[in-house]
């Protein structure tokens, strides 16, 4: 079984999005109750989302740890920003219910790079779960394994046969 795919990656039982052994490191984990995000020194979870209370949710993810400071982040402004960057360049966003309201937090890159193709299906994971209101399913370790299982070892070009499969694999999982 793949144990990562981008940022998101098996510890222990837990799905986690981040590093957070890494210095000063935040990180996301995927519960059955819903999205933790933790931060170094903290005895417990910063803040704990029910996905009930998620409408859409999306994922960022910089290929390189260090794509993700300030100066990366002015630079890529510059260049014509098509790549993520910056501090927010590592984040999970989205629109929360009750009231509606734009969410967002930072996690920290893993010292290793994300590839392209893995941060691609990541994203595309996020937006289809999204798409089919079964952000819940994020929560459950072992469809996400599964998922990440079929993600993982897909080609590593991109295009819309890949995103078509992503779906596929979605719908063949259970949502």
């Amino acid at each position: 079984m793949a144990e990562h795919l981008g940022p998101l990656e098996l510890v222990g039982d837990r799905w986690i999005i981040g590093d957070p052994k890494r210095e000063g490191g935040s990180c996301l984990v995927l519960t059955a109750e819903g999205m933790e995000h933790h931060e170094p020194g903290a005895l417990g979870p910063r803040a704990v989302i029910p996905w009930s209370k998620f409408v859409e949710l999306q994922i960022r993810a910089t290929f390189r740890a260090r794509h993700a400071t300030r100066t990366m982040g002015v630079l890529g402004a510059l260049s014509g920003g098509y790549l993520e960057t910056g501090p927010s360049g590592c984040s999970v966003g989205g629109t929360l219910r009750h009231p509606y309201e734009p969410w967002s937090v930072n996690y920290t890159h893993h010292e290793r790079p994300y590839t392209g193709p893995h941060v691609f299906l990541l994203k595309s994971l996020f937006q289809k779960t999204s798409e089919a209101r079964a952000l819940h399913r994020l929560g459950d370790s072992d469809w996400l394994g599964a998922a990440v299982a079929r993600l993982a070892p897909l080609p590593t070009w991109w295009g819309p046969r890949l995103s078509r499969q992503v779906s596929e694999i979605i719908e063949d999982l259970g949502t």
